[in-house]
């Protein structure tokens, strides 16, 4: 393969395969990487999962290179405008997910060396890790924007919608941005004051209003 980059099977970064030197691949890929940026034919995001998968196969210190690869991500994600990781921790998220990790990266590291290698599988683990950020970002945010009790009214309204027994998940869908554990929280107050039902046992167990509810009124 050329040391250009390929859009045919995936975005490709890869320095020259017969090129022993490590300083000079490192060089390589870093020139790669910041001309195909310049180019703008690749999403800027699938770029860097691209130059942080290279960046391991290179290899370019005996021990560390996975954490430097992570320390990298997250400078390239500021330098490209996603500040997520100002805010999460991308680290914390690839320890929570790194079974997921090691996988892709096997699997995109496979053939490497050749020029044969497939790059998405690991491309598609590190978007969703920066889309996880930002997605526990949001749910942060909106926590702190939602004033006192919030919460819990949407539980209540919720709850009042439903016409027949629900369940805690069936709550969620209803209440995303409102925790599991938030939602158990109302019920259990709700169950002390008879004004819900537990109907079974376990997270699927189903709830219902008794007649000490009052339809429409979620005081």
């Amino acid at each position: 393969m050329s040391n250009r980059v390929s859009q045919a099977s995936g975005p490709k970064l890869r320095p020259k395969p017969q090129t022993p030197n490590t300083p000079i691949r490192i060089k390589e890929l870093v020139d790669l990487y910041a001309e195909a940026i310049k180019e703008r034919k690749v999403p800027h995001i699938v770029l860097l999962a691209a130059f942080n998968l290279d960046f391991l196969c290179i290899h370019p210190f005996r021990d560390g290179n996975g954490r430097v690869s992570r320390l990298l991500l997250l400078l390239q994600c500021y330098h490209l405008g996603f500040g997520v990781g100002r805010y999460i921790s991308l680290e914390r998220l690839i320890e929570q997910n790194k079974e997921r990790y090691y996988e892709t990266l096997e699997q995109s590291s496979h053939g490497w060396h050749e020029a044969k290698h497939d790059p998405w599988p690991y491309i598609n683990y590190t978007l969703f890790i920066i889309k996880a950020a930002y997605r526990e970002f949001e749910q942060r945010l909106g926590q702190l924007q939602s004033p006192k009790g919030e919460k819990t009214r949407l539980v209540l309204h919720a709850i009042d919608r439903t016409l027949s027994p629900f369940s805690i998940a069936e709550i969620h869908n209803a209440c995303p941005n409102v925790s599991v554990d938030m939602i158990r929280r109302v019920l259990k107050n709700l169950r002390t004051e008879n004004r819900v039902e537990c109907l079974g046992r376990g997270q699927n167990a189903q709830w219902r209003k008794t007649g000490k509810w009052q339809l429409g009124s979620t005081q």
